[in-house]
């Protein structure tokens, strides 16, 4: 199957008409983006957009052979025109299967929120999946779909509809993750690009053509990933973000509960509520036996409050202990903890603080606490494919 996204934004395009976002600011030239709507083969259209034959133009292409029209979703405002020529749009009941004569099948997909997915079936067996703006497929069961050969979906707004299409097989290690439904709720260009990335997906320009099961350069989810940043600054959300398109993460919290601490419980309960909630937790800083087992990805958050307890377990904050043996000691900790992320085989996400920029620290704990967090971070980053040092939010790729 041959597909043309005619549009690849939200419903209101990019920019969004009298936006005044910065996001809509820089959305012009190639980072524009109509409406999504999507021609396979030329024959069928999913979701009418404005001006959708002039975009079929501009690809090279044209919506004379259209043979039916489909909708996704409830659109707002005004009625699209319908081009001469076109067939009345129209939805298919959920769970229902289309057969057109050009062989293609299309299956309704129920959604968890208003709209309707389509599952297309080519003459040729390749299987496509596209999804509404906001929605994620209704009840999934896992083993009860097989792998599609490309899924078109709203990453950005709903990663856990990508999550849940991964944990039930739908979307396997060869199936092509293509966003779509673009808003402005990420800068474009680079930005999207690499957020895309690191979920498994890609984004396009509008006008591309996209060819049914040919192989495309999309770079892998990288299997270890270090995110560095000061307090404040976003890395736990840039963290999290990684994963959120994945199923059964589990989430090790390294700084416990903390009983009586009211503002640690604030933050903690923060953190919890933007997980998502397939995700495991475990508080524990017993790090290496997880790193050496397989399993569901690790998110570590964090590295800085792991050095905290192993200096704690040395007697690092005392000057004789530290030199009868606790900084050896620590050494070894940091060693064993850094070959079991070499080993690792699952994916690992883990956090940690760069506190090395600042002012320096006014005790001799302090300055030495300082000093072996930057020993650590620069031992863990080097068994790391990708580390990625957060600044007010914004992330910034240091490797990989």
């Amino acid at each position: 199957m041959e597909l043309t996204l005619l549009g690849t934004g939200a419903p209101n395009g990019l920019p969004r008409p009298g936006c005044p976002c910065a996001a809509c600011a820089v959305a012009v030239g190639a980072d524009a983006r109509g409406a999504t709507a999507v021609l396979i083969d030329e024959t069928l259209l999913l979701d009418l957009t404005p001006g959708a034959a002039f975009a079929a133009a501009r690809a090279g292409h044209t919506l004379g052979g259209v043979r039916q029209v489909l909708l996704s979703h409830p659109h707002d405002g005004p009625p699209v025109e319908v081009p001469a020529g076109l067939p009345q749009p129209g939805r298919v009941p959920d769970g229902r299967e289309l057969t057109l004569l050009t062989g293609h099948r299309v299956r309704a997909v129920a959604m968890d929120a208003p709209g309707t997915g389509y599952a297309v079936t080519g003459p040729d067996g390749q299987r496509v999946l596209y999804l509404p703006p906001g929605g994620s497929p209704a009840g999934l069961e896992e083993g009860a779909v097989e792998s599609y050969d490309m899924v078109l979906a709203d990453v950005v707004r709903r990663p856990d509809a990508l999550a849940r299409l991964r944990a039930v097989g739908a979307v396997g290690p060869t199936t092509d993750v293509v966003v779509v439904h673009i808003d402005h709720d990420v800068p474009p260009g680079a930005e999207l690009r690499r957020r895309m990335a690191a979920a498994g997906a890609r984004a396009v320009p509008d006008g591309s053509t996209l060819v049914v099961g040919v192989y495309e350069d999309v770079p892998d989810v990288p299997r270890r990933t270090l995110v560095l940043g000061g307090a404040r600054s976003g890395k736990s959300v840039e963290a999290e973000r990684r994963l959120e398109a994945f199923p059964e993460v589990l989430y090790v919290a390294t700084g416990g509960s903390r009983n009586g601490d009211t503002e640690w419980a604030s933050r903690v309960s923060a953190h919890r509520e933007r997980r998502p909630g397939s995700w495991r937790t475990a508080e524990t800083c017993d790090l290496v036996p997880l790193l050496k087992d397989d399993g569901a990805p690790l998110l570590i958050d964090c590295l800085s409050l792991w050095l905290t307890d192993s200096m704690d377990a040395v007697g690092a904050w005392d000057d004789a202990e530290w030199a009868d043996g606790g900084e050896r000691e620590l050494r070894a900790r940091v060693s064993e903890l850094t070959e079991a992320v070499r080993g690792a085989r699952r994916t690992v996400v883990a956090v940690s603080n760069e506190v090395g920029s600042g002012i320096v620290p006014a005790t001799a704990s302090g300055r030495r606490y300082r000093d072996e967090l930057g020993r650590l971070n620069a031992a863990f980053a080097g068994e790391c494919e990708q580390v990625v040092l957060v600044v007010a939010g914004q992330a910034m790729v240091l490797r990989g």
